[in-house]
């Protein structure tokens, strides 16, 4: 099994490359949105600060937009939002970077990995749950990519629906969504919270976002 693995994902990845290469022929990007104006307070959710992006992360990331913030809630309760939106990605340059390299590269040693569902006024959509801990400290972060057509929680679909979507659309525009909640009390008081943030955040963000 390993070894058809080892041919088949090499295989599919040079497909991939060669049709997003063939569609940048006659591709047509959105125009890149201004995610500086995303709302302050949406939904019983408000704007506490925002949060900086050093020059390192974002010559990493090599997105065309960035947003980053903290949210609280009436009852206190902290979310932190982060949007990298890529307005092409030919070449293979400029393309999300997954929370599960990320995170553990920077020290963040994984405890629960799966998806969980949040069921949106725009839909129910599937996202990612990511349960990390670090020098005492845990987080659960709740992450999915965003293109026009859909949400899509895991990395080998988005690379599917990147194809298909080139292919029908002629654009390649996607954004990496990922809202962060500290696990003060335990796992599911914060996961509740994470799905609560997320349920409220898809349908905005996504009439945000270029259709």
């Amino acid at each position: 099994m390993l070894e058809i693995r080892a041919v088949l994902v090499p295989a599919f990845l040079l497909s991939q490359a060669l049709l997003v290469h063939w569609v940048a022929g006659r591709e047509h990007p959105p125009a890149m949105p201004d995610l500086g104006r995303f709302p302050d307070r949406f939904a019983g959710w408000t704007k506490h600060h925002e949060d900086p992006i050093t020059p390192e992360v974002s010559n990493a990331l090599h997105a065309d937009r960035l947003l980053s913030r903290t949210y609280y809630d009436g009852s206190g309760t902290q979310a932190g939002l982060f949007v990298a939106w890529f307005q092409s990605q030919r070449g293979g340059a400029s393309q999300p970077h997954s929370p599960k390299v990320c995170l553990p590269g920077s020290g963040w040693t994984p405890q629960v990995t799966d998806e969980v569902a949040v069921d949106t006024s725009a839909g129910p959509i599937q996202v990612n749950r990511y349960i990390v801990a670090f020098q005492g400290q845990r987080a659960v972060i709740l992450y999915w990519y965003q293109t026009p057509r859909r949400a899509i929680a895991g990395e080998w679909a988005a690379k599917l629906w990147l194809v298909h979507d080139a292919l029908r659309d002629a654009r390649t525009d996607t954004s990496l969504v990922r809202i962060t909640v500290w696990a003060v009390q335990d796992d599911n008081v914060a996961t509740n919270a994470a799905v609560s943030f997320a349920k409220d955040l898809y349908p905005l963000l996504r009439d945000q976002l270029p259709h």
